[in-house]
């Protein structure tokens, strides 16, 4: 992959994998079954990169996931939508680095190919097995000899192309069903059965063609298609693959903020407040400008895009206002920076004596000269570009679902990846006209996952929620409050967070990666010949010190024990004698197990090994079949993996100690890159918070109040004021009581960047992030030292796994804070527990409820 996955990515692959090495095993086993299962993930997590990993472990094996290849697989990508399809090829391409173009191929009307071929990935869509099309044309006919009659100027149905692809042996038909919530609901009673079933036709067979033996089947919501698989005859439902919103958030690939802007006074203010969403995207665009020029960044250029969403029917006038204001407001604009992605004729239009180019959805990103957009739908089909920034609906208050549709397309950042500490460059921009307060704090429910709206129908209208989103009314952007002192800083600075645990992550992976990285970066030259030299001279050593089970290795991987037993046929008695015997393993057998080897060491250690011992033999005849067999021995040897991961571990760790400094200097863009490979391990690792630079909170609720201020915080506005509307009742409380003794501080963000993220595993040992509520800086014997105080009701279920990492948590920092404390509220009073002490962390582990530790001795009154 030329991408890194993310850890929910990550786990996704691996989890996918695993049902695909059953359904597999299932489709070839003696009584063959075919099988089914979903991928869910909101929209922005990064479906295509997923699916690109899963479709190279397919084809050349994973051996980070124990994975093995197969060589007779063949994938069918499905959907209903030709530009979709264009759009996912596309992407692949781009995110893989072993699926060649050649090997991806669009199944067109000419398609002629008998069967598909192993190694290929196929595009199809929908409209190409209705019934006129010429791919299946006559494949539903019989003649009088019971022939199926086959289209004009091909030799068979694409239906025959299934079946001779199903029913070869050698080969292994993954189907991979994109947006697969679409045409698996229930005809309704005016829709053509056709438009209902083409789906369905291809999965459960058609025209003399078996059920496809593995579906995958990928959307944002999978509740129709799992209904559908489950409803299918003899198919096996295997278990769900989902990817947890709220990690989609925490990874930055999707924007932390929609900041909500709509008039408050009655009247016409349509112009005025388009005005205000065109200096907006201006004001993005320098921001972006000079955050490139700070960064001195590789990234590509962010180019911000303001989408102007008119309704169904937009008048002559409406449009002529609208790109008149727009110019007019941005004199350095000209027609040719503004385009459109009407449905209909797909044609130019002339609007004020200009023309405005039609573009389709799916290049918007890439003409960075287009600066605005008019669009009227959701434009769900082929949609897909991060630069978005800037939303001007003109759509009725009823149109709240159009809104929240599109704008869950506007979400994904641009860089892939977070703007550490600037929540301007974090957030997209949503200005609506015709709204007034009431039914924009309807918008920030949809928006938020509170409602569903009113579309009695919303399956696949994916928003873009989850958890850790903020909506932002009339929101205030806050810097850094001059009247806190540096030394408080200082200590923000060395504040210790933890990274996110992976499962099954690779040590020596990590450090392959981290090598390559300092090497990049000049930091380290030659890192990646350390990295080896070390793993490999590990190697030399457990081949030295275990020898004797070397040699048995070996002896059994060269050699193969069999038995002879004897049969009369003209008497049927079988000889009580059995002859045993021994045959040295060819060529193919050893390479099967060097193979073998590769997945469990890792394939390029193996490689680099393998051939450090063939330089040792001086080119001998039979150096390359010894290298491997050695190698594929020493894979067998007990513990040989785990001395390996030792080595790696303590050699990453211990780079990251000697290169902390110059890699916080580094870019955004790279230090991102040395996050996730801290992140590669499977305990928390400590890494240290950013500073945030631009803070926004809402400075009213929706029902137009303004919001309580409080001063001291780390980020303020020009006044020294900071809005606490996030915060509940009771944690105000615990704010208030805690300022007077305070010299400063901090709203904990629930994100992983400019934020203290705590890991904690729940009771099924799943990892999560707690993000403690609040920070203290308090001067203790004339230094400031920091406090943790994080108020949490006691009878959520994830209160006693929430403490319990706050312990473990503690037990490391302990002597960096003041206090550690969790707060919460028991028959009306606050009741404290501080994790600092050793017999409270004690009392916590041991602990069944976190009620029972609040009203226990370990608590005191607040």
């Amino acid at each position: 992959m030329k991408f890194t996955l993310k850890d929910y990515q990550e786990n996704a692959v691996r989890d996918a994998l695993i049902n695909l090495a059953d359904a597999r095993d299932y489709f070839h086993g003696p009584r063959p079954r075919t099988t089914a299962f979903s991928l869910s993930a909101v929209t922005g997590a990064g479906k295509t990169v997923m699916a690109a990993a899963i479709i190279e472990s397919v084809f050349h094996g994973n051996e980070d996931f124990d994975f093995p290849s197969d060589p007779g697989a063949v994938i069918l990508w499905f959907t209903d939508d030709k530009s979709l399809n264009e759009q996912t090829r596309f992407r692949i391409l781009q995110a893989s680095d072993k699926i060649s173009y050649a090997r991806i191929k669009v199944i067109g009307s000419n398609f002629h190919e008998s069967k598909l071929q192993p190694g290929h990935v196929y595009f199809l869509n929908s409209q190409k097995l209705n019934s006129r099309s010429l791919l299946v044309r006559g494949g539903t006919e019989i003649n009088s000899e019971d022939m199926i009659i086959p289209p004009d100027n091909q030799g068979q149905t694409f239906w025959e192309v299934l079946r001779n692809t199903i029913n070869d042996p050698a080969l292994t038909l993954y189907v991979f069903l994109d947006e697969a919530h679409r045409g698996m609901r229930k005809r309704t009673k005016n829709e053509s059965a056709e438009k209902s079933t083409i789906v369905r036709q291809l999965i459960n067979g058609e025209a003399g063609a078996p059920a496809v033996p593995i579906v995958m089947g990928i959307s944002a919501t999978v509740s129709r298609f799992n209904t559908a698989m489950s409803e299918s005859s003899g198919r096996t439902i295997l278990p769900p693959v989902i990817v947890d919103p709220s990690r989609v958030q925490e990874s930055g690939l999707l924007k932390d903020d929609i900041r909500l802007h709509f008039p408050t006074d009655s009247g016409k203010f349509d112009t005025v407040l388009l005005r205000r969403g065109v200096r907006q995207v201006r004001e993005a665009t320098d921001l972006w400008n000079k955050y490139f020029q700070e960064q001195n960044s590789r990234d590509k250029q962010v180019f911000p895009l303001l989408v102007v969403q008119v309704p169904n029917t937009p008048s002559e006038e409406m449009l002529t206002e609208a790109v008149q204001t727009i110019l007019d407001e941005w004199p350095q604009l000209s027609a040719s920076n503004i385009a459109h992605v009407f449905g209909g004729s797909h044609s130019d239009l002339d609007i004020a004596g200009h023309t405005i180019e039609y573009v389709s959805p799916e290049h918007v990103q890439e003409r960075s000269s287009i600066r605005i957009l008019l669009a009227k739908d959701a434009i769900s089909t082929g949609w897909d570009c991060p630069r978005a920034e800037v939303l001007v609906s003109f759509r009725p208050a009823q149109d709240d679902t159009h809104i929240t549709q599109l704008l869950g397309r506007m979400v994904r950042t641009p860089l892939a990846r977070r703007v550490p500490g600037n929540d301007l460059l974090n957030s997209v921009e949503c200005i609506l006209p015709f709204f007034s307060r009431n039914t924009a704090s309807h918008v920030v429910k949809l928006l938020l996952g509170t409602t569903d709206g009113n579309d009695p129908d919303t399956e696949g209208n994916d928003s873009g929620g989850g958890k850790g989103r903020r909506v932002l009314i009339s929101p205030v952007d806050m810097l850094k409050n001059k009247d806190i002192e540096k030394e408080v800083w200082d200590v923000f600075d060395l504040i210790p967070s933890e990274t996110l645990p992976r499962k099954g992550a690779r040590p020596t992976s990590r450090l392959s990666g981290l090598a390559q990285a300092l090497a990049f970066d000049g930091i380290l030259p030659g890192a990646t010949s350390i990295a080896y030299s070390k793993l490999l001279a590990k190697l030399d050593g457990v081949a030295a010190e275990y020898q004797t089970e070397l040699d048995k290795a070996s002896k059994d991987i060269s050699t193969l024990k069999g038995s002879t037993i004897v049969a009369s046929l003209r008497t049927g008695v079988i000889d009580g004698t059995i002859e045993n015997f021994t045959e040295l393993a060819d060529d193919r057998a050893v390479e099967d197990e060097y193979r073998v080897a590769g997945r469990f060491l890792g394939k390029e250690i193996a490689s680099r090994y393998a051939e450090r011992i063939a330089d040792r033999l001086d080119d001998d005849d039979d150096g390359f079949y010894t290298a491997h067999l050695t190698t594929a021995a020493l894979a067998r040897v007990p513990g040989v993996k785990d001395e390996l991961d030792h080595v790696a571990t303590n050699q990453a760790d211990s780079w990251f100690r000697d290169f902390r400094v110059p890699i916080k200097s580094l870019s955004d863009e790279r230090r991102a890159i040395y996050a996730d490979l801290m992140a590669m391990s499977g305990v928390p690792q400590t890494i240290q918070i950013v500073r945030p630079k631009i803070r926004t909170e809402s400075s009213e609720d929706t029902e137009g109040n303004k919001v309580p201020t409080r001063t001291l915080h780390l980020m303020s506005d020009v006044d020294g004021n900071f809005p606490i509307g996030a915060l509940g009742t009771w944690e105000r409380d615990v704010l208030d009581r805690e300022l007077p003794h305070a010299v400063a501080w901090y709203r904990n963000p629930a994100r992983s960047d400019d934020a203290l993220a705590i890991a904690y595993s729940d009771v099924k040992g799943k990892w999560h992030r707690l993000f403690p509520d609040l920070i203290f800086f308090q001067k203790v014997n004339g230094k400031i030292v920091p406090s943790i105080v994080d108020p949490h009701w006691h009878d959520l279920p994830d209160a006693l796994p929430k403490l319990k990492g706050l312990a473990d948590y503690a037990e490391k920092h302990a002597k960096f804070f003041h206090r550690v404390e969790a707060v919460s509220k028991i028959d009306g009073f606050l009741r404290v527990i501080d994790l600092t002490k050793s017999d409270v962390r004690t009392a916590v582990r041991q602990a069944l409820s976190a009620e029972e530790l609040y009203r226990g001795k370990i608590a005191i009154n607040y």
